[in-house]
């Protein structure tokens, strides 16, 4: 007798599970104002990405030209894959300090796994992530990306005294 109410038991809880989604679909199919699906990639021009959403890394530049990337090297460091590498040399400024002086920021877009290592970790903030996720390409020399622009230099901050 123990199987036997089993049985039922395992039919019926099947039965009202498929019951409970029928109505929740047919919920959705009476009211179509209340669907959530985004029909991409009709809805570009409405589409609205969460702040957490992660495309491709870039470093943000002001009107002026600079940056904020100190060329440290903490991003290169703390990327899984090896998808960034830092370029520096050696100035004097005119304090006569020597100061480290970017000349590339390469990003290799096709190694990166969107991990956020490199934005976390970076000391300066100099890394964000861009809403970009449209990221193919046919050639894939293109996945090969400088950060910095031609002719950038790091942003001097102005400390209050």
């Amino acid at each position: 007798m123990n199987g036997f109410t089993k049985y039922f038991s395992d039919l019926f809880k099947g039965v009202s599970s498929l019951l409970k989604g029928m109505r929740l679909t047919s919920g959705y199919f009476l009211s179509p104002g209340e669907i959530v699906t985004e029909q991409y990639p009709e809805n570009r021009a409405t589409l609205k990405l969460p702040k957490r959403a992660k495309g491709e890394v870039i470093m943000p530049h002001d009107d002026e030209n600079h940056h904020r990337c100190t060329g440290c090297g903490i991003c290169e460091n703390s990327c899984p894959n090896g998808s960034i590498q830092v370029i520096t040399r050696k100035e004097v400024n005119e304090e006569g300090k020597a100061i480290r002086v970017i000349d590339k920021h390469i990003y290799h877009l096709s190694m990166c796994t969107f991990c956020g290592l490199c934005v976390k970790d970076c000391p300066s903030n100099a890394l964000a992530f861009s809403n970009n996720f449209e990221l193919a390409v046919f050639d894939r020399n293109k996945l090969t990306k400088v950060l910095n622009r031609p002719g950038s230099s790091l942003k001097k901050e102005n400390k209050a005294s």
